[in-house]
Formats: structure tokens, sequence, C-alpha cells
């Protein structure tokens, strides 16, 4: 379960997040919509404890797997070789065990043996999402996991994250209706740093225009 509590951050004069309050639980996949600047990356930052909110309270895991927008990997390592330097790195245990079965999971079997500099964008995405996983994170947080993505494999990425969902907490920062509607169950709408929606994605009936209206 993932709690937060009317939480505030300001950047000097720019109120960037406020009073936001989310209760999240475990096995749900909340997709996280708004315009550039609305405080996604902000609330983001704030859970996984990169920056601190100003005021309220956050509870969550301490075990949190993060992918960032810009999936920074080391291009000279080979995919293997990078998975378990950092899965030394995080002190996960049972090292060789743990890399092997993401490997499987993520769909990366086929370009284990590669340098990262050699892989699709697709394949790169897959990379981050395993090093994500490795620690078998509570709280899975995905900041624009499919940008850049063909339609081949954006259909592969939804259906890994749709599986990843089923037994941890995901959040999904995206610009992407379809993904929202296709991957999550339910949708947080921000807009100038407040939520303006916060629904059951099959309540929605039309989620292009609960967009426009909230963040009109």
């Amino acid at each position: 379960m993932v709690t937060i509590q009317h939480i505030n951050k300001a950047f000097g004069k720019q109120h960037v997040l406020q009073d936001v309050s989310l209760a999240i639980p475990e096995g749900q996949v909340l997709g996280l919509l708004g315009p550039n600047g609305a405080g996604k990356s902000t609330l983001m930052k704030i859970l996984i404890g990169l920056w601190h909110a100003d005021s309220g309270v956050v509870s969550a895991p301490k075990n949190i797997g993060y992918l960032p927008e810009n999936n920074p990997l080391y291009d000279d390592m080979y995919v293997t070789e990078y998975l378990r330097f950092m899965a030394k790195m995080t002190q996960v245990e049972h090292i060789e065990e743990r890399v092997e079965t993401l490997i499987e999971r993520v769909g990366l079997s086929p370009e284990r043996h590669k340098h990262i500099r050699a892989l699709s964008k697709g394949y790169r995405q897959r990379v981050g999402l395993a090093q994500a996983l490795l620690g078998d994170p509570d709280l899975l947080i995905l900041d624009e996991p499919t940008t850049g993505l063909d339609p081949n494999q954006l259909a592969e990425i939804r259906a890994l994250i749709r599986s990843l969902g089923r037994d941890r907490t995901v959040i999904l920062s995206t610009h992407i209706m379809q993904e929202v509607r296709e991957m999550c169950d339910r949708v947080v709408i921000l807009s100038h740093g407040e939520i303006k929606a916060d629904r059951p994605i099959d309540e929605i009936k039309d989620l292009e225009q609960l967009f426009r209206e909230a963040t009109h």
C-alpha cells in the first residue's frame, strides 16, 4: 500500500504539488496522466526519496523499483554483465538466479550476450525494466516506459507491465491515453500540481474527454 497525504512541494514561488493525497493498494496499476509541468515527475521523485515534500506525509514500501524516462544504461556493458553489476550494487541476494529469472521474464534471452549499445529501443527498455525489478520491489514506478517504441514493441512491453502489476503496486506516468486504457486499473489526472480526477478505468466512458475537462 502506498499512502500520500496532503503533499505540497514548491520551488521558490512555483507551487508544483498542492495538497495531493492518494492511497494505492498492492496489485493495482495506477496511470498518472497530466500535461507537461503538472507535477507527475516531482511526485514520483518524492516517492522514491530523491526529493522531500515541503509538507505532508508519504508512506511507501522501502523496496522500490524505478525506471526513469531517459533509462540510463551503461552502453559498453553486455546485458547480463550489466544486470549482474547492478544486482551487486543494490545488494540483491542470489544474483545469478535472480538475473536469469528476469532475463527470461522480460524477454531478453535472444539479446543477453549483446552490448547494450547494440540493442534496439525496445530491448533497452526491457533491460531498464529488468534492472528496476532486480530487488523484487513492492512498488514499481515507471516514467514514460514506452516512449519511442514501434507497434510490436509497444504491445509486448504493455503486456509485460500488465503482468508485473499482478503482485505489486505499479505507478505508470504517461502521455498516452491508450496505454492507460490498456494497462491501468485506475487513472489519476494531475494539472497545475493538483489532482483533478481519480477514477477506476472501467468507470470512464471517454478518457480523452475527462482529460480535457480536468486539464482545461
